[in-house]
């Protein structure tokens, strides 16, 4: 070769001409013979480089199964595509999170500008190719060789597509030989607008306005411009079909979703696709121009919230609640049944191998996932808790890494299901999500429940007792001390560490009182109660080794929604309806894959169920009721029903309540379970937590009035009587009962009415002892008596006999079967007696026993005091008295009497001496004149003595009160006046006998010689007993 250069040099280097042009022939003819052999050796090498080639390229692809038509197309047409999640109605919400936003479009909903431009600048010969281009493809290939700085690359349109949805993304020449395999086959058996539609839903294009990956063009154009893919500008279009080459060097967002200090690198780009689509003739110079001035920022989409930012709990949900059931759907698909699988290991494997293949697939198979959750519900509740003013104050709880404190707020949740279906309407799954993204509303995966506090007595006790008939709202449920029967010397306390005694199972429910509920549930048949939970939805009591006494009061394996759920049975007619979330799943391209089957479950019967709504309206609108605040507040109208609940320590409050269309429950707390008693604010936990739930149930009426606030009242069903008992042993009343005011009314299942009467109380005569009432004794003088009503020991086993303390305030006048106490000792004298003008008053006497006192008068000092009256532990300690001297006694429970007290003068009080001469000289003057007659007027006066006796005797007969009359006489016709006077006994006898029940007094009156001083007395006696 350096001869022939050497030889065409000599000749252009020859002076003569002649000579000159005889050698260019002879070159000429050499050259041309040399460009022959040049050809033909340039042939025949490159026919064995091309065989070398096609033997290489042959033995690259060799091994490769060459993919059927239906398998290409089944991997072409599988886009990786975020599901969707909708509200309920239909309301779009947004994609479920996902590392890639893509959504499908088809060629028909593409810009012509797009199409243009992405063809102009990834594969201009499209339309002509057969899926490769030999020149493209060899220029890559020296390239790749010759290590080349600039690699332009040669994969058309096809070839990428391979490469995206077939192959893996590794590099070798391997890949790139069967990469063109499939491209050439692809071509053979798509038509090419399949192809580019295809292509155009799977290119990744960057980053949108959120920072988020995108992938397809429709996704590209609303993730930068906001607009639909068929809307693109045409400097729009060049500057997102400039994007795949370079995607995350060209895209002008960052990972955070901010647009980038210098977006030259994507314009210049931009540039480069004008120019190419002019240089194909797609566009004008002037087109090109305008769309060079293309002001990029200015047409950017705005940073918006993403559908992950605005509702994260309701994306996480759906999520949650959706992959069970794409699992399901492809156990289906593959035929697999895990119950049939004997080994747990090889059980569980399968289980958490598909559960991470439907996770998997939820991300990038597109699904329409369809929620239940109301949007104007969800987000006006939401509004409520942002602005809810009453939540306690944040915790300070140590310190974090950073040295700052660790401060925790109070939380509040709440979940709204629709009794007639089961499906949650709207949830509060707590305040911050940024902060903690823990759901406190909706079971899940990392959230299992909170204490739940006394809403279980209304899921566990009272239920029970209904429906078996151990309870009924009139059924005695007492609140008296008691002890765990499964744990030595540890008593159940109620939340105030007091005891109310006696009370129904209504309002021992009403008032959440905690020991009804443990005794009574102790004393339930536990296997019955199994059944009914897991029925409620509360299945972790399936085991009844679960189960445990104090279970009434609260556990926390339950999550809100489970409770709620739980108590919308009592709306229904005993029947629960499952709560969910999920309304139906369907495919990309519409198919439904799945849609919710209502699961009716008979929990209770219709009358346990009409019952116990009945019985909690009353923790809303009735006496004690613990929710009693809750109409202050809420300004629905319906017939609520609902139950408090506080947990141990008092870390959670619960409110669950409903009407006959929703049941709602509101929770609040902190995560680390601080205790929620903060008095800042001046209000009680129970009643925040009640607020919160009456604004968040006002909100949703303001959405749905007709939903939330239905004008019916929940209807009793057949099997419900109006029946009155006897409040003590809930048995039909006697007359006993009805004597003593212990009957009331209350409503009963049929089924477990009584029809037995009431044997429980007896009659008694009692005494009263430092306001408390006791059974006489034997020995208790009877006019310190009353006769009552008392309760037979038995139905007080539980108080060991002893109510005292345990009586309803309406009960007062129930004696107890308890003897009244006896110190054994004669009281001692009274020493508080005095005078106040004509009355005589005294003190109560301290010593325990006594009952009652008697009080006796004398008019002079040498006459023996006479009993002028008794009182009784409820009389007035004080007499109206005529002049004279008055003496006390106090009686004591066994009639032992104290000796009299000290004189307690009324008025004058009469010397003896003075009498008796004044006698004395009345006998003088009257005794010469007629002896004979003056014992004869004597006997008339004791006559008359006697008959004004017998009229007193008559006239304390009419007034209740019988008097003694002790006549004593000096005159010889003493037999006729002691026979007179035992016909007075006599009267008087019969007055007692008459007036049983009332008190007796004795007066006894000194006859004298003088009718005046007869008469006088009379007279004082009559005047007493008038002022009595």
């Amino acid at each position: 070769m350096n001869e022939f250069f050497s030889s065409i040099r000599r000749i252009f280097s020859r002076k003569e001409p002649q000579v000159v042009i005889k050698g260019i022939r002879i070159t000429t003819k050499v050259a041309w013979n040399i460009l022959l052999l040049f050809i033909t050796v340039t042939v025949i090498l490159g026919a064995f480089a091309g065989g070398a080639a096609a033997g290489y390229f042959a033995s690259l692809v060799q091994n490769e199964p060459i993919p059927e038509f239906e398998e290409m197309e089944q991997s072409i047409y599988n886009y990786e595509e975020a599901s969707e999640v909708y509200f309920a109605d239909d309301v779009l919400l947004g994609d479920l999170p996902s590392p890639l936003d893509r959504r499908e479009a088809s060629l028909d909903d593409i810009s012509d500008h797009l199409i243009n431009a992405v063809i102009a600048t990834e594969d201009e010969y499209f339309f002509e190719h057969e899926g490769v281009v030999p020149k493209a493809l060899f220029r890559a290939l020296y390239q790749d060789f010759s290590n080349a700085a600039i690699q332009t690359g040669g994969s058309t349109l096809t070839q990428q597509l391979i490469k995206n949805q077939l192959l893996t993304s590794e590099v070798t020449h391997d890949r790139k030989a069967i990469e063109i395999l499939y491209a050439m086959r692809l071509e053979h058996h798509f038509e090419k607008e399949d192809i580019l539609e295809a292509y155009m839903n799977i290119v990744p294009f960057g980053r949108n306005t959120n920072g988020r990956q995108v992938a397809g063009v429709e996704a590209a154009a609303r993730g930068l411009f906001d607009v639909s893919a068929s809307e693109l500008s045409l400097p729009q279009a060049a500057y997102i079909a400039g994007l795949p080459q370079s995607p995350f060097a060209y895209t002008p967002f960052t990972s955070s979703g901010e647009i980038k200090e210098d977006l030259s690198a994507g314009l210049s780009r931009m540039n480069t696709v004008l120019n190419r689509m002019y240089s194909a003739g797609y566009i004008t110079s002037e087109e090109r121009d305008r769309a060079l001035d293309f002001n990029l920022e200015d047409e950017l989409r705005e940073s918006q919230p993403s559908s992950r930012e605005q509702y994260p709990w309701v994306l996480e949900t759906a999520k949650e609640y959706a992959i069970p059931v794409i699992r399901e759907i492809l156990f289906e698909q593959e035929d697999i049944d895990l119950d049939e699988v004997e080994d747990d290991d090889q059980r569980q494997l399968l289980f958490n191998r598909y559960t991470e293949l439907a996770e998997r697939s939820l991300e990038r198979d597109g699904y329409q996932i369809h929620t239940t959750i109301n949007k104007d519900m969800y987000d006006a509740q939401q509004e409520v808790v942002a602005e809810f003013e009453y939540f306690g104050a944040e915790e300070t709880f140590g310190t974090l890494d950073d040295g700052s404190p660790w401060k925790v707020p109070e939380e509040g949740a709440s979940v709204l299901i629709d009794n007639s279906s089961g499906a949650i309407l709207s949830f509060v799954a707590g305040r911050d999500f940024e902060a903690r993204q823990t759901n406190r509303a909706i079971k899940n995966s990392g959230f299992s429940g909170r204490q739940t506090g006394s809403t279980m007595k209304s899921l566990s006790t009272y239920p029970l007792g209904f429906d078996t008939g151990a309870l009924q709202p009139a059924i005695l449920a007492p609140d008296t001390p008691y002890d765990y029967q499964s744990e030595d010397d540890k008593s159940v306390s109620n939340f105030d560490n007091t005891h109310r005694g006696i009370m129904t199972a209504r309002e021992a429910l009403v008032r959440s009182r905690n020991v009804p509920a443990v005794r009574e549930f102790y004393n339930m048949d536990w296997e019955a109660g199994s059944d009914m939970f897991v029925d409620f939805g509360l299945d972790y009591y399936e085991n009844m080794d679960n189960m445990f006494e104090s279970l009434p009061l609260g556990t926390d394996n339950f999550s809100l929604d489970q409770m709620v759920s739980a108590f919308s049975t009592y709306a229904n007619d005993g029947v629960r309806n499952e709560q969910y979330v999920i309304e139906s799943i369907k495919s990309l391209d519409g198919e439904v894959l799945y849609e919710h089957e209502p699961e009716e479950v008979e929990v209770v019967s219709p009358q346990t169920s009409y019952l116990m709504y009945d019985v909690m309206r009353d923790v809303i609108y009735g006496s004690g009721g613990t929710a009693g605040n809750l109409p202050n507040y809420l300004n629905v109208d319906a017939d609520w029903a609902g139950k408090t609940g506080t947990s141990q320590g008092v870390r959670d409050a619960l409110f669950i309540a409903l009407n006959p269309n929703v049941t709602m429950g509101t929770w609040i707390g902190y995560d680390n379970n601080a205790n929620i008693e903060d008095h800042s604010s001046g209000i009680s936990y129970s009643i925040r937590n009640q607020i919160l739930w009456s604004e968040l149930m006002n909100a949703a009426y303001e959405i749905d009035p007709d939903l939330i606030g239905p004008s019916e009242q929940q209807s009793s069903p057949g099997g419900i009587v109006e029946q009155s008992v006897c409040a003590i042993s809930g048995k039909l009343p006697s007359d006993l009962c009805r004597e003593a005011g212990l009957v009331f009314t209350d409503l009963f299942n049929s089924e477990f009415a009584p029809t037995d009467e009431d044997d429980s109380l007896e009659r008694v005569r009692y005494v009263r002892i430092d306001d408390e009432l006791y059974k006489s004794l034997d020995e208790t003088p009877e006019e310190f008596t009353k006769p009552g009503v008392s309760v037979k020991e038995e139905y007080f086993e539980f108080a060991d006999g002893d109510i005292t303390e345990y009586l309803p305030d309406d009960w007062d006048d129930l004696v107890p079967d308890v003897d009244a106490p006896d110190n054994g000792q004669t009281p001692s004298a009274v020493t508080s007696g005095s005078a106040d003008g004509s009355s005589v008053r005294w003190s109560e006497h301290p010593e325990g026993d006594v009952i009652g006192y008697r009080l006796y008068y004398s008019p002079a000092e040498d006459q023996d005091p006479s009993l002028v009256e008794s009182f009784i532990w409820d009389d007035d300690l004080s007499y109206s008295a005529g002049e004279g001297a008055y003496f006390i006694t106090a009686v004591d429970v066994s009639g032992r009497e104290s000796s009299q007290s000290d004189p307690v003068i009324v008025g004058e009080y009469a010397a003896p001496e003075e009498e008796e001469e004044e006698e004395e000289e009345e006998e003088v003057e009257e005794e010469p004149e007629e002896s004979d007659n003056n014992d004869s007027n004597q006997v008339d006066n004791d006559n008359n003595d006697n008959q004004n006796n017998t009229n007193e005797n008559n006239n304390d007969q009419n007034e209740n009160t019988g008097n003694t009359n002790n006549n004593e006489t000096n005159n010889e016709d003493e037999n006729d006046n002691n026979n007179n006077n035992e016909d007075n006994d006599g009267n008087n006898n019969t007055a007692n006998n008459n007036n049983e029940d009332n008190v007796n007094t004795s007066n006894n009156n000194d006859n004298t010689n003088s009718n005046g001083n007869n008469n006088q007395n009379n007279d004082a006696t009559r005047e007493d007993d008038e002022n009595e």
